[in-house]
């Protein structure tokens, strides 16, 4: 998927470049992708091109923002105690 997002649509045989895997198993972990509505296909003679469709990320990251706001929070106060706790020197 990053590979998509930052270099655009291309074939199977450019993704697969990237990975030490053979090509059937790229193209399974492809159609899992494609099933999740995460990428999409489209054949260009004998090849297939693959593009990221991020409108279901969008969706993901809506479900997830509450959690993030919740544990960026937490965080903060977290390094408020631990600025607040002494420095011990070395044991």
């Amino acid at each position: 998927m990053r590979l998509l997002r930052e270099e655009g649509p291309q074939p199977v045989q450019a993704l697969a470049d990237h990975f030490a895997m053979r090509r059937p198993s790229l193209s399974e972990h492809l159609k899992v992708l494609r099933e999740a509505g995460l990428v999409s296909e489209q054949r260009s003679g004998r090849q297939r091109i693959y593009r990221l469709e991020a409108a279901p990320l969008a969706e993901v990251q809506d479900w997830l923002h509450p959690y993030e706001r919740f544990w960026r929070g937490r965080m903060k106060d977290l390094g408020a105690l631990l600025d607040r706790m002494p420095d011990d020197g070395p044991a």
